[in-house]
């Protein structure tokens, strides 16, 4: 049976997306779309990956890095062309290989593994992968013969009125045996408008050698969905929003208005979890269980522990541990780190800090390069003043410290376990241990001023 292997056609321009980025990587639920097929392609056990690129090149290089290796088409001169651009890595190898587009998102690991399944089962030198249309408006129909083997591939355009009313269509993922793939490519012609290099020019070639040509309907036809403009871009999107989403549900995540839900591919929830409307979950966000995701929260490449309460907040890079209740409207910037049982209350912004065990901040408060030990309150109003206008700077505040109102922290400080700082004060140096700090000045009543005042 030799290897399975696989060709991803990534070079074409996509001039229909009116875009300065290459099609293939537009983004679909925080992977380009080749992500997404390079991941489905290795779900589908393949051992050779060549991916081949043309149009912004280095783009995709750079961001496919080492998943894959590279064959580059300079000139796109059509799909037969480019299959032929991995021939001196992979024509070497017996066995089979998948040929499939780098703007189909939507397929699955699964699909494809169906699909060289079959080609292998019905000792094919190709297999087509193709599905049942309602509307095949536009699509190249699948003819077979009276066995149901597959005679050839028609376009629209050059189809009959029997043949027009075929609903089999091409999808334009292919499985060939791989020697016998790049024997026939060389055989291709481009006697034709664009003067191009057909990929399907090979089925009719198979024919011609009275050779097997078989086809594989796959059960759902948007997998097949190929992304030429910014319509199906957001076509393709919301249906593998929907994909996912109903892959959290079965796993025992309930949303209550999932349509205005967006998560991405890589994050994870745990079970009995409840994500609300309007909340977007991205990058390698982690949820775990018995969690309260608020509507309108966004939470970004973060772990969230079991157990936590977020109400319509931004999160963002950092760790929160069980049972801590956020927001409403509150903001966790890069780098903070939120121990068990924190309360971070409405429009609190931290960064780039650590807040110990039952540590609460209720509302209004700044607290950003610092850390701060447990059961500590930070009252309203509360400042840490980090930045002189060159350099930030870090304080430290100690277990059971009570920060009153409209108190500013001058970093850097030092503030000792059960320290008391009194409202409105400015603390600009050290507060030892169990000491209370004032910093404000003397309170003077001026007596009789306001006739003063009406009277200038």
């Amino acid at each position: 049976m030799g290897k399975r292997m696989a060709v991803i056609l990534a070079a074409g321009k996509g001039t229909r997306m009116k875009s300065s980025l290459p099609k293939v990587l537009h983004s679909i639920s925080g992977l380009s779309m080749v992500e997404h097929v390079i991941r489905a392609v290795k779900q589908s056990e393949v051992e050779e990956l060549v991916t081949i690129i043309g149009n912004g090149a280095e783009q995709v290089q750079e961001k496919l890095g080492d998943q894959t290796q590279f064959a580059l088409q300079t000139e796109q001169l059509g799909t037969g062309h480019a299959v032929q651009q991995a021939e001196n890595l992979l024509s070497k190898f017996s066995g089979n290989t998948l040929v499939i587009c780098g703007d189909t998102p939507l397929l699955t690991g699964e699909t494809l593994h169906n699909l060289f399944k079959h080609h292998e089962e019905t000792d094919a030198v190709a297999t087509i992968l193709t599905a049942e249309a309602e509307d095949p408006t536009g699509y190249g129909r699948v003819i077979r013969d009276e066995q149901l083997a597959v005679q050839k591939i028609v376009e629209q355009k050059d189809a009959s009125p029997e043949e027009l009313a075929v609903k089999e269509i091409n999808t334009g993922t292919y499985v060939f045996d791989n020697q016998a793939l790049f024997e026939a490519l060389k055989q291709v012609g481009n006697e034709n408008a664009q003067g191009e290099y057909y990929l399907p020019d090979v089925i009719e070639i198979f024919k011609q050698q009275k050779a097997t040509v078989s086809a594989y309907i796959m059960e759902d036809i948007h997998e097949g969905m190929g992304v030429n403009d910014r319509v199906a871009l957001a076509n393709a999107q919301r249906l593998m929003n929907e994909r996912i989403i109903n892959q959290h549900m079965r796993n025992g995540v309930t949303f209550t208005n999932p349509s205005t839900v967006y998560i991405e591919s890589d994050v994870t929830i745990g079970q009995d979890s409840l994500v609300e409307g309007g909340v977007h979950l991205k990058g390698k966000t982690q949820i775990g269980t018995g969690c309260q995701i608020g509507s309108h929260t966004t939470i970004i490449n973060s772990e969230i522990g079991d157990q936590v309460s977020v109400q319509q907040s931004v999160i963002e890079f950092s760790e929160v541990d069980q049972k801590v209740t956020i927001g409403p409207f509150a903001h966790l910037r890069p780098k903070s780190k939120l121990a068990e049982g924190v309360h971070i209350g409405n429009f609190v912004e931290v960064k780039n800090s650590y807040i110990g065990k039952n540590s609460k901040a209720g509302h209004l408060a700044y607290i950003g390069d610092a850390d701060v030990g447990q059961d500590v309150n930070i009252s309203c109003g509360v400042i840490f003043c980090n930045y002189d206008g060159k350099r930030k700077y870090r304080s430290v505040i100690g277990d059971q410290v009570f920060l009153g109102s409209n108190a500013n922290i001058i970093s850097p400080v030092e503030i000792g376990d059960r320290a008391f700082i009194a409202a409105g004060s400015t603390i600009l140096k050290d507060v030892e241990e169990e000491a209370l700090a004032i910093s404000r000045s003397e309170q003077v009543n001026k007596m009789g001023y306001w006739s003063k005042f009406n009277n200038k």
